[in-house]
């Protein structure tokens, strides 16, 4: 990609104006660490979900997403699309329980919610497991998306296209805490779309149009395959005519149960990691809400389709698929690199790399100060180092962060393909899930049921992973770990919760006193926690409503868009019109429930 002045000038103001929030926020990060990891609870609902959208949204995605779409059409997508509920259920079931609890992290629920060495022993093991282990595996992928990026564009190598965006990223992020990271999200978020958008336009343009883009995809070959789409292309549900959902365990591991067996990075059950982390920061519990419930409409509804569009355009403009220069082979994935080298006028150039950058660096700026927040916060502070000041622990939380960064490029050399990450992450969180929901609204879950969800988790999805039990790398063996993983993980969990004792009496009322979960699942303590005013404040049926009607709400303006982008005018108006009234309905809801 040939870069003129224009462009080169675009790319620079993107990255002044990063260094110069971060040198802002400087002073107002280093009071606290409750000012450096949580924004001294201040953040309104809008900034905290643009943030939380932004986070999802780094340079590895359009990327992940080309490849899903390369390989099996549009309803490929349901890999991510399907995790809706869970983040919905985060909405109307958790951020309220969340900012009550006023933690720093996730992990340091744990020893609000339990007591003794078995929640010590668990909030240790989750930060350095969380903080550095998966966290590390995300900035890997996230780091590679980048690297094709820029190799793709600028013909750089690697570490040299790594290099320099991880240092710009790394000085914000230590300079301003998470008040820089989120104002500096809000803009990048801005940039990003605004990318994204035009690289549609000029990749639908470039294949002919719309109509052009449908007839040329009916006869487009997947990646690795050798018979055409057809209809199955462009279809937005997975009915079982596409071959990925055959047999029809993919689908029912997709659809049902993902969003609420599987922990995964933004879509948690029971919520958690950075989606925590911004509620735990906002003003209030009306802020937390309305702050996840944006992050779910503009992360699932309003986002995906311009990358759809450029991945469509690239496997109808690229036959033969487009050939990564380090190996040799063909990689899916370059399609969506391949339309912006080819296909962007001068200027537009550069605001598609600077929109590229500012997903990276919105990502990677919050995987480095969320995990640190658990290595400083959750063992260095809890563990090695009590009672330290205020300022010897936001420096301890630069140093963390410095640590982390080079952590991940380590990780980055030995990785490979995106979506092997995302698939990764989530089989080793399977069958965690219901746990991470389950301990809010039933009083016999203890710090063991998390134990040993955790530990049967990792070995099983890792011992299937090495032995090659199921076919690696394809819907059906992934399915297929997901299922069994999940089946073993929770008999295990079962048996360790029914095993061991139940958590003291005083620790269960002090939690419900705090905390206030409904349902029939604390009713016993709720009894012993005493009056009226101990009650709590949430019921699980509205609760329940106020979920299926954000879910009818994302699904119907995501397929009606898609409709209507593909001719289905009938079927989109329909749907948009379903959307519109479950938005109204929500809406009204909402109003007096706070």
């Amino acid at each position: 990609m040939t870069l003129t002045t224009l462009d080169w000038v675009i790319i620079a103001a993107y990255f002044v104006l990063s260094l110069a929030i971060g040198l802002f926020y400087y002073r107002r990060a280093g009071e606290s660490t409750g000012e450096y990891f949580v924004a001294g609870r201040n953040l309104p609902w809008w900034l905290a979900g643009t943030s939380m959208v932004a986070t999802t949204f780094a340079a590895d995605t359009p990327l992940a997403v080309t490849e899903m779409v390369a390989r099996n059409g549009v309803a490929g997508n349901w890999l991510w699309w399907a995790m809706l509920p869970s983040g919905m259920l985060t909405v109307f079931f958790f951020a309220r329980l969340w900012r009550r609890a006023e933690v720093m992290t996730d992990v340091e629920f744990v020893e609000l919610r339990y007591s003794g060495r078995p929640a010590a022993f668990l909030r240790a093991f989750r930060s350095l497991y969380l903080g550095l282990a998966i966290n590390l595996i995300i900035m890997g992928w996230v780091n590679l998306g980048m690297a094709k990026i820029l190799s793709g564009t600028l013909g750089l190598q690697k570490w040299q296209a790594l290099g320099f965006c991880l240092g710009i990223t790394f000085l914000y992020s230590i300079l301003s805490g998470l008040w820089g990271v989120v104002v500096t999200d809000a803009v990048q978020f801005v940039i990003a779309m605004v990318g994204s958008f035009a690289l549609a336009y000029f990749a639908v343009h470039a294949v002919g149009g719309l109509d052009a883009l449908k007839a040329g995809m009916a006869a487009a070959v997947p990646a690795g395959g050798t018979e055409p789409f057809g209809p199955a292309a462009l279809s937005l549900w997975p009915d079982g005519s596409a071959a990925w959902m055959i047999p029809f365990v993919t689908l029912v591991t997709y659809l049902g149960v993902n969003w609420w067996a599987s922990w995964y990075p933004g879509a948690e059950p029971g919520g958690g990691g950075y989606i925590a982390q911004r509620i735990f920061s906002a003003k209030n519990e009306k802020h937390g809400v309305l702050a996840t419930l944006w992050f779910n409409v503009a992360h699932y509804a309003l986002r995906p389709w311009p990358w759809i569009l450029v991945a469509l355009s690239s496997l109808v403009l690229y036959k033969g698929g487009v050939i990564n220069p380090a190996t040799g082979v063909v990689d899916p994935a370059l399609g969506y690199v391949q339309v912006m080298n080819d296909y962007l006028p001068v200027g537009f150039r550069g605001l598609l790399l600077a929109s590229f950058a500012a997903a990276y660096m919105s990502t990677i700026a919050t995987q480095m100060n969320w995990g640190s927040s658990y290595i400083v916060n959750d063992f260095y502070r809890r563990f090695l180092r009590k009672g330290e000041t205020e300022r010897h622990y936001v420096m301890a939380s630069r140093v963390a962060t410095f640590l982390t960064m080079l952590l991940s490029i380590v990780v980055t050399y030995f990785m490979n393909r995106i979506t092997g990450g995302w698939e990764l992450v989530l089989t080793l969180g399977a069958g965690t899930g219901l746990v991470y929901i389950l301990r809010w609204y039933w009083w016999r879950i203890n710090a063991w049921s998390e134990i040993s969800a955790m530990t049967a988790a990792l070995v099983v999805s890792l011992g299937l992973l090495w032995s090659g039990v199921f076919e690696g790398g394809t819907p059906r063996g992934f399915a297929l770990t997901i299922l069994t993983t999940v089946g073993i993980t929770t008999a295990v969990w079962l048996a360790a919760t029914f095993a061991t004792s139940p958590e003291p009496e005083a620790k269960l009322v002090s939690f419900y006193r705090r905390v206030r979960p409904a349902g029939p699942g604390w009713t016993a303590v709720a009894a012993r926690a005493g009056g009226p005013a101990s009650a709590p404040v949430d019921r699980l049926g509205p609760g329940f409503i106020n979920w299926v009607l954000g879910i009818a709400v994302v699904y119907s303006t995501l397929f009606a868009i898609g409709d209507l982008l593909f001719g289905a005018l009938a079927r989109g108006a329909g749907l948009a019109a379903l959307a519109l009234v479950a938005a109204l309905a929500l809406a009204r809801r909402l109003e007096g429930g706070f």
